[in-house]
């Protein structure tokens, strides 16, 4: 990976992460699957303009990655987050990286080598410490689905990978587009006051939307298709685990949750597990990471 790809692959987590206390400000408002397909509409009404239309073999995948990554993914993640707590499962969102990893070696080829696993087992290692310092009790179901969503996350990140390359923006654009009557027609049938929400919203739960559009939907996602189109999985993927780092940063600065001695330790260990991951790219020449 280059010094840019490295850059970009911090910066994604870093969108991601601060997007978790985000989307907990605007669910105060909007009701999670609603949340979600207004967010997925108003990107591809952003980008469906300067895009092309997808060919033949392009539509198919695109039909597959807006189930997995786009409707499962953020179905289960914002109703999750709707009945748990910003940092604990952003934590526990995690578990998609192992999942990545594990699956991109039957369908990618991309064998994990003993360092990739060393440094993956000790980043996992300080997701679990960071969740065990949290003094907030935790209900099961929002994990699950966080973990269930960390799952379809995994499954479409490794779908990306199959059928690509696909040009960033356009995938995004078609993604969301497929999804947006998947979600809403899961809203339709299970939640209610959509259109009072829309009404009643107050400035704080448009600029979350904002942010969930801008920042964490085309520019942390753009990034992280362009990655996914130039990069192996196993090199991309471990970056996401520094995801409930800069979540747990943002829950101290903008939500005042306690940091504990825990939470420290935790977010330490995933920084290192990364860093062992990626250690033989920079090593060998005083010049950068070696492609």
């Amino acid at each position: 990976m280059s010094l840019i790809q490295i850059s970009c692959a911090l910066l994604v987590p870093l969108l991601w992460g601060f997007q978790f206390v985000v989307i907990k400000t605007g669910l105060v408002a909007f009701p999670p699957l609603f949340f979600v397909g207004v967010r997925f509409a108003v990107i591809a009404a952003l980008l469906l303009p300067f895009v092309g239309r997808p060919t033949r073999r392009e539509l198919g995948p695109m039909v597959l990655i807006s189930i997995f990554l786009g409707g499962l993914n953020f179905a289960l993640t914002f109703v999750g987050l709707a009945y748990g707590r910003a940092g604990v499962l952003a934590v526990a969102q995690q578990l998609s990286t192992p999942f990545t990893v594990l699956l991109a070696w039957p369908f990618l080829g991309e064998r994990p080598s003993l360092r990739m696993m060393l440094g993956l087992v000790v980043a996992l290692g300080g997701v679990a410490l960071s969740s065990a310092g949290s003094d907030a009790s935790v209900a099961l179901l929002p994990v699950w689905l966080i973990i269930g969503g960390g799952l379809a996350l995994a499954v479409g990140n490794v779908l990306t990978k199959h059928h690509g390359p696909f040009e960033p923006l356009k995938l995004m654009a078609w993604m969301a587009l497929l999804t947006v009557p998947q979600v809403m027609a899961a809203s339709a049938l299970i939640e209610h006051g959509q259109l009072a929400a829309l009404r009643n919203a107050s400035a704080t739960a448009w600029w979350a939307l904002a942010y969930t559009v801008f920042l964490g939907g085309i520019a942390g996602f753009g990034l992280w298709f362009w990655l996914i189109r130039a990069c192996s999985m196993t090199q991309v993927a471990p970056y996401a685990l520094l995801q409930p780092v800069f979540a747990v940063a943002a829950g101290v600065l903008f939500l005042h949750e306690p940091l504990s001695v825990a939470l420290v330790a935790g977010m330490l260990m995933c920084i290192t597990g990364v860093a062992i991951t990626q250690r033989r790219r920079f090593a060998g020449t005083g010049e950068g990471p070696a492609r």
